[in-house]
């Protein structure tokens, strides 16, 4: 597939990397594209692309934690809390192993991609120490299930807690201290693309700041464009662009070896077992 059909595609940065190293995708003609200075840089020079040569971040996705503080007694700062007795049976998380395994990871001071076996096992018997708490596993609108009161904290994607914010505005997104995790859904324009040339400019389109303001009101993930910020409305803006005191500490999960991935899944279909899932 070296993307004859389509002009421009989105993915997600781990098949951007892979599409990358295939030689599918062309480089951008950045003299058509006179707007991507308005790319936050906090999303450029990713590993995926260094040196910005093939794409453009589209939305991105941070891993945070969003709970009900009606409903939970002990104030939640991080992954670490959600281990918490207090939060037995009522925690959900997304069913991405990566992000959730990489919790554990995050919480014994590893990175997400540690190829170390080592660490990740010792990160899989501590995530087995949160399976008492863990009420759902499950991708699809996991938001709906804190709305509804069925979970009082979760993990989960960004555009679910766009949703869970809109409909609850209670509810407490929080970064977690140990470091955030994020993905990037990049564009890019394949090698063998019928329309370069229409590529670049709906590119440059969806980077005029106003465009991009009701692309990320409409996906309900991060905004990329720093000059967009100040076009999305009031009532998303505190979860749509990253708050002034972020962080630097931010991971961006990767490609890993074979003997970690296969260790990883082991890890991950033996926490679902004993989480009831």
């Amino acid at each position: 597939a070296e993307g004859g059909e389509y002009d421009l595609v989105i993915a997600d940065d781990y098949i951007v990397e892979m599409v990358i190293d295939q030689g599918l995708a062309q480089e951008l003609d950045k003299s058509k594209l006179p707007s991507i200075g308005n790319v936050n840089p906090i999303y450029q020079g990713q590993s995926y692309d260094p040196e910005d040569a093939y794409t453009v971040p589209y939305g991105a996705g941070v891993q945070t934690i969003v709970f009900n503080p009606m409903e939970v007694s002990v104030p939640i700062t991080g992954y670490e809390d959600l281990w918490d007795t207090s939060l037995v049976d009522s925690v959900g998380v997304i069913a991405n192993y990566r992000v959730v395994n990489g919790m554990a990871l995050k919480v014994l001071g590893e990175s997400y991609n540690t190829e170390d076996v080592d660490a990740i096992q010792a990160a899989g018997e501590k995530l087995m120490e949160l399976a008492p708490n863990i009420r759902l596993i499950k991708d699809d609108n996991i938001q709906d299930d804190l709305i509804s009161g069925e979970i009082d904290a979760a993990v989960m994607y960004t555009s679910q807690v766009t949703l869970a914010k809109l409909a609850n505005p209670e509810l407490e997104v929080i970064f977690p201290k140990e470091g955030v995790g994020f993905g990037i859904m990049p564009a890019f324009i394949p090698s063998q693309a019928p329309n370069a040339e229409a590529a670049h400019l709906f590119l440059e389109y969806i980077l005029q700041p106003e465009t991009a303001a009701k692309c990320f009101e409409w996906i309900g993930y991060y905004s990329t464009n720093q000059l967009a910020d100040e076009y999305i409305a009031e009532e998303y803006r505190t979860f749509l662009t990253l708050p002034a005191d972020f962080g630097g500490n931010i991971e961006m999960i990767q490609n890993i070896g074979t003997e970690a991935q296969d260790l990883h899944a082991k890890i991950w279909t033996e926490f679902k077992t004993t989480s009831g899932q």
